[in-house]
């Protein structure tokens, strides 16, 4: 089922690498017609693609979820689960409060101030993926820090049931996390309301959020009308472990990933041979039982490995290579090696830290950089919900001492205006 591949091997591996790009070009096509069908009939559209997509039947008057509909899913969700909800929203909370940054102003002897002003946007978007499916934990990790960051006003995006309703989990997450409105719109159609606007729906600034190929290529598509987070792809795990490590534990924390999407990659990389036979003994023995076993079972032939290596130390440069969504060092002294990862989305630090941890209660946030882009991209912060404006107060005695080499500059670069800007101050 899952290949075991030595570190030597290095085309097998780079194709590896290689197999988690996917442009998706023929499905390019059709998102770019949704979203000009958006554009051109506005809610007219989203009802059209909710029946056609999501079998749902939705008026334009019906788009917006409303506070009874709020109130009666409050009625519908377990109280233990609410209870770990609002645990869920403290920590998230908590760890976001701490990545706050303020504007800062710094004056010079000769009157002049330099600065920075960090302000929050003003309105964002965020995409849940829904459906049949609820995932509250991805409500929480997007609206919490945009919370956090001061951002105006939080609009949310989800796709309906069939019956035209949003999972009461995903609802009641979102009161909790204070969204200010809510509709029932998802794929690409949504993000097409989100960037243009309709009738119903306003423009945003930014879009954040995790959805399929479909919402993916939108948000690529949108770029530049409106901020994006970061374009997700297929979740990944990539598991660094020594003899220390269970198998049971291991291949647990490879499979939590590969239930997520057929596409979905899970690696081992270790030094020990034992380890690497386990594993694949027991991804069998848990794949039998989980409910979302054939999903899981591609995951495990198409996109992942067990990768044998010489080292701890050949485990991480390999690691580094991969630059994971998530990274889980199973290690007997995990501290020892952090300093070696270089490019991670999130790594979880030892035998009692599983991935599923972060996707729900740590605190750190769960939307993070796929297929590589770790090396470039950070996750989900507060910082991806705020932007810096330059500030620059000269006065005149630092326009003296510093203005002929601005003049200098402007002119060496052939800009003759620049330099006379500065020169009729200069009475130059």
């Amino acid at each position: 089922m899952i290949r075991v591949i030595k570190s030597s091997d290095e085309e097998k591996i780079a194709s590896l690498l290689n197999n988690r790009i996917d442009t998706q070009a023929e499905v390019a096509q059709r998102v770019a017609s949704i979203m000009q069908e958006v554009r051109e009939q506005g809610d007219k559209a989203l009802c059209f693609f909710a029946r056609r997509f999501d079998k749902a039947s939705l008026e334009p008057t019906s788009l917006k979820v409303t506070p009874e509909e709020i109130e009666a899913a409050y009625q519908q969700v377990d109280p233990e689960i609410l209870a770990s909800l609002r645990l869920a929203k403290q920590r998230i909370e908590n760890f976001h409060q701490k990545q706050l940054t303020r504007s800062w102003f710094q004056p010079d002897p000769e009157g002049s101030v330099l600065g920075q002003l960090i302000t929050p946007l003003d309105r964002v978007g965020i995409y849940v993926p829904g459906g049949t499916a609820s995932y509250p934990s991805s409500v929480l990790m997007n609206a919490i820090p945009a919370k956090v960051a001061g951002v105006t006003q939080i609009v949310m995006v989800t796709p309906p049931m069939n019956d035209g309703k949003i999972n009461p989990y995903t609802l009641v997450a979102a009161a909790e996390a204070e969204v200010d409105d809510i509709y029932k719109v998802g794929g690409a159609q949504a993000v097409a309301a989100l960037a243009y606007g309709t009738e119903t729906i306003a423009p945003v600034d930014k879009i954040t959020g995790p959805g399929n190929i479909y919402v993916t290529l939108a948000k690529r598509m949108v770029y530049g009308v409106v901020g994006i987070d970061m374009l997700a792809g297929p979740s990944e795990v990539l598991v660094v472990a020594d003899g220390t490590a269970k198998p049971d534990c291991a291949a647990a924390d490879m499979l939590s990933q590969a239930e997520h999407d057929p596409m979905a990659s899970a690696i081992l990389l270790t030094h020990d041979t034992a380890l690497a036979e386990a594993v694949s003994m027991e991804l069998e023995r848990q794949l039998a039982e989980l409910p979302r076993q054939e999903i899981a079972r591609q995951s495990l032939s198409n996109h992942s490995a067990i990768i044998l290596t010489e080292s701890i130390d050949e485990s991480l440069q390999w690691a580094n290579r991969f630059a994971p969504e998530h990274l889980e060092l199973l290690l007997n002294e995990p501290v020892k090696y952090l300093g070696k990862v270089k490019h991670a989305g999130a790594v979880f630090l030892g035998h009692y830290s599983p991935e599923p941890v972060g996707d729900y209660l740590a605190g750190p946030n769960h939307v993070l950089p796929t297929g590589g882009t770790a090396r470039f991209y950070s996750p989900l912060n507060v910082d991806t919900f705020m932007k810096k404006t330059s500030v620059i107060g000269f006065s005149e005695e630092s326009l003296q001492k510093l203005g002929p080499d601005i003049i200098r500059l402007a002119e060496v670069e052939g800009l003759q205006a620049h330099a006379n800007a500065v020169k009729v101050r200069l009475g130059k």
